[in-house]
């Protein structure tokens, strides 16, 4: 496969953590989402933090990780699904992440680990069928996907499918 992601100059590197994830056991599992905290949130107190897993995933699991009543700072903390690297280049994968970051089209990502990685969580809500349907919301969201694969780390120059769909609207 050709090496067509280019993360743009000036981007902030990830740092990578020599930490890995235990997915098998609750309290493994609270172990290295704590070892991870201890460097993004190191003035978190790891008896304040909760962990709430998030169960719609497929392969990957996926925790949300934060202090107090509200979520207004969350840690996500995805660690890989078993041999999801047979399918998935995680090289190329954080590349694009910074990429779409870089052009306000992702959320930080924070650090990689051994087994997954860290980023930031977004408030909002997951679209369905209705609300793809609605003219103002497709339009929105066509454009966003047309500004994320128009970027330039990508190499793409235009974004047909998204204007023809717009077309209709």
């Amino acid at each position: 496969m050709a090496n067509y992601i280019h993360v743009p100059p000036g981007s902030p590197e990830v740092p990578k953590l020599n930490v890995t994830v235990q997915d098998q056991e609750e309290h493994r599992c609270r172990e290295g989402a704590l070892s991870l905290l201890q460097h993004l949130r190191p003035h978190w107190d790891p008896q304040e933090v909760t962990l709430q897993l998030f169960t719609d995933g497929i392969t990957n699991k996926l925790i949300g990780c934060y202090v107090g009543n509200t979520m207004e700072d969350v840690v996500l903390v995805r660690i890989y699904g078993n041999k999801t690297e047979l399918l998935v280049d995680r090289d190329e994968e954080v590349k694009s992440f910074r990429v779409l970051q870089a052009h306000g089209c992702a959320p930080q990502l924070y650090c990689t680990f051994n087994n997954g990685l860290c980023y930031e969580f977004i408030q909002g809500e997951a679209l369905d069928p209705k609300h793809v349907c609605n003219p103002a919301i497709f339009s929105l969201s066509s454009l966003t996907l047309c500004k994320g694969k128009t970027t330039r780390g990508f190499g793409l120059t235009g974004c047909r499918v998204s204007r023809l769909l717009l077309s209709f609207f």
